[in-house]
C-alpha cells in the first residue's frame, strides 16, 4: 500500500475530486429527446423514471395550478444535466436534496443542472415545485388542456402531461403514480388507479389516487370539475370508477347508458385478452367540446360528443381493449401504433360479432370491398404511417384487416391463444410490431414474413394469394349491422 501526503491546498483539490464520482468525470448532458423519429423532441435520454408523486392545488375559476412532482429515476449514462417535458413556471428544482440550476429550452424542454455531474447508475430524487394557468400555455401550437364550465382536463395523444407535471414524456418510459389533488370543496379531482382517500379542511378537499402498475406519460390523465361519481365491481371482480359531469346536458342520458356497461365489457375482453391487468376500470365524460375519446390508464376519457347519436358501447370497448393492447403492452416507438389501433379497433368487430350485428369477417370483407385499389386508404402502411398519419382511419381499419387477415392464416386456435398470451409475455412493458410478429410465429408454428409485409408495410391493396386473408372480393356487399356505431368511432383520436 502507498500512502501520498498532501498538503492542505492539495487536500481541498483533492476532496473537490473526491466529490465528483470517478465514472462522472466525462459527464455530458442527456439528449433533449428519447430517439423517436416521429416526435425527435419527445422524451429525454439519461435516465429511466420510476415512480412520479404529484402533489397539486387548483383552483377552478381562474385555472391556477400549483404544486410539487417529486420524481423518482436512475441515470443511465453520467450526465452533467438532463432535460424534463414541462411547460409550467418553476420556482425550484432539486436534485438529490440538493438546489439545481434550471433554465427553458426549446418548446417545451426544461433542462436542470445538478450541482456536480452524475455518475450512470446514481439513483435520483428530483423535486419540481411549479405553479401556472395551464391554459396559456401552447407548444407548437397547440395546447391539451382542456378548459371546461366548472375546471378542466389534462387528456391527449401522444402528448398531455407537459400542461400538468413535469416528465419523461415518451411510452418507453413508464412509471407508478401518485397523485393529490386539493381543490376548491364541491368540485372532484379525478385519475388514475384506485382512489386513496378524499380528506377536506378549510374548504379545501384533497383527492388522492394511486396508479401501481407502470403506466405511459400519455396515459396519465387528470380531470378537475364537478363530477356525479359512480362505484361499483364488475362480476369478475374488478372495481369500477365512472364519472360525469353534471352539465352533459341532452348528452348525459347516452353517455351514462354506455360507460355504465363498463365493468360488463371488461369482463368480456378479459375472456379474449386475459385478466383485467390493473386495480381498477372506469371512465370519465367531461363537458368539453372535444371530439376524441383516449385510453387513458383505468380511466377512459369520453367526450361527450361520442354519445350525441345516442348510446354506443362500441366506442366503449375500443378504449378499454386498449387496457391490455396500448397500456399494458406500449409502443417502443410511435410507428408502433398498429399495435394499439389495430386490436382495439378489431376488439369492436369481436364485440359485434359477440352481440350478433355482424362477424369479424363480414366487417372486413366490408372494409375491403369498401375501398377500390384506388383509394388512398391503401397508401397508408399501418406499420410505419408516419406522425402525420399516426392516427389515420387506414391504421385502424386497415390494421383491423390485418389482424383478420392473420386469424384466416393461422387459425382461430392460435389466433386467440395469441390474442390472449400477447399481453401477458410482455405486460407492463413495452413492444414493437417485429416483436408481436415473432410471437405469433411461435405460437402458431408459421412463418408470418410475408403476410406482415402485405397488410402492414405495402403501400397499395393487397390482391390475389399475397394478400392470404381470406378476405372477399365480391363487389357488393351487404353491410353489417354494426357499421354505423363502429364508424362513428372513426374520429375518437382526432384531436
Amino acid at each position: 500500500m502507498h500512502r501520498r501526503f498532501l498538503v492542505p491546498g492539495a487536500l481541498a483539490a483533492a476532496s473537490v475530486l473526491l466529490a465528483i464520482p470517478a465514472s462522472a468525470a466525462g459527464a455530458s448532458p442527456g439528449a433533449p429527446g428519447i430517439g423517436d423519429p416521429y416526435y425527435p423532441a419527445y422524451g429525454n435520454g439519461g435516465y429511466d423514471v420510476s415512480h412520479y408523486d404529484l402533489r397539486l392545488t387548483y383552483r377552478p375559476e381562474t385555472d391556477e395550478l400549483a404544486g410539487t412532482a417529486t420524481i423518482l429515476a436512475r441515470t443511465t449514462e453520467d450526465l452533467s444535466s438532463f432535460d424534463l417535458d414541462f411547460l409550467l413556471d418553476v420556482a425550484e428544482v432539486r436534485v438529490n436534496g440538493a438546489t439545481a440550476a434550471f433554465a427553458s429550452s426549446g418548446e417545451h424542454e426544461l433542462v436542470v443542472t445538478p450541482k456536480v455531474p452524475l455518475a450512470k447508475g446514481t439513483p435520483l430524487t428530483v423535486v419540481v415545485r411549479y405553479s401556472g394557468v395551464p391554459s396559456t400555455k401552447s407548444a407548437y401550437g397547440f395546447s391539451t388542456w382542456h378548459r371546461t364550465p366548472d375546471g378542466a382536463v389534462a387528456a391527449d395523444e401522444p402528448e398531455s402531461a407537459w400542461w400538468w407535471f413535469p416528465s419523461n414524456d415518451h411510452p418507453l418510459d413508464k412509471a407508478t403514480y401518485d397523485v393529490s389533488v386539493a381543490v376548491p370543496d364541491g368540485t372532484q379531482a379525478i385519475s388514475n388507479g384506485t382512489l386513496q382517500s378524499t380528506t377536506s379542511r378549510l374548504g379545501w378537499t384533497r383527492w388522492t389516487w394511486r396508479q401501481n402498475k407502470p403506466q405511459a406519460t400519455y396515459l396519465a390523465t387528470l380531470a378537475l370539475g364537478r363530477f356525479d361519481i359512480s362505484t361499483g365491481t364488475s362480476e369478475g371482480g374488478v372495481p369500477v370508477v365512472n364519472a360525469y359531469s353534471r352539465n352533459l346536458g341532452d348528452n348525459e342520458g347516452a353517455a351514462r347508458a354506455s360507460v355504465e356497461r363498463t365493468g360488463e365489457i371488461v369482463d368480456w375482453l378479459s375472456g379474449v385478452f386475459g385478466p383485467y391487468p390493473f386495480a381498477s376500470a372506469g371512465g370519465y365524460v367531461p363537458n368539453t367540446t372535444t371530439g376524441f375519446a383516449l385510453e387513458t390508464q383505468s380511466r377512459v376519457y369520453y367526450s361527450p360528443r361520442q354519445f350525441a347519436n345516442g348510446s354506443n358501447t362500441s366506442v366503449v370497448v375500443h378504449e378499454l381493449a386498449h387496457q391490455w393492447y396500448g397500456d399494458s403492452v406500449s409502443v417502443k416507438g410511435w410507428k408502433d401504433i398498429w399495435l394499439n389501433e389495430g386490436f382495439a379497433r378489431y376488439a369492436q368487430w369481436l364485440w359485434s360479432e359477440h352481440e350478433g350485428e355482424g362477424t369479424a369477417q363480414e366487417l372486413a370483407d366490408y372494409v375491403y370491398a369498401s375501398h377500390p385499389a384506388d383509394d388512398a386508404f391503401w397508401t397508408v402502411k399501418p406499420g410505419d404511417p408516419g406522425a402525420d398519419r399516426q392516427f389515420d382511419i387506414a391504421v385502424y381499419d386497415r390494421g383491423a384487416l390485418a389482424v383478420q387477415a392473420l386469424r384466416n392464416e393461422i387459425g382461430d386456435e392460435a389466433f386467440f391463444a395469441v390474442l390472449k398470451g400477447w399481453p401477458a409475455s410482455h405486460a407492463y412493458g413495452n413492444a414493437d410490431i417485429a416483436d408481436f410478429r415473432a410471437y405469433a410465429e411461435q405460437v402458431s408454428g408459421k412463418s408470418l414474413g410475408a403476410l406482415f409485409d402485405t397488410w402492414l408495410f405495402q403501400p397499395a391493396k393487397p390482391a390475389g394469394p399475397a394478400a392470404r386473408s381470406g378476405l372477399t372480393a365480391r363487389a357488393t356487399v351487404v353491410q353489417p349491422r354494426s357499421w354505423k356505431k363502429i364508424a362513428a368511432t372513426n374520429g375518437v383520436h382526432e384531436h
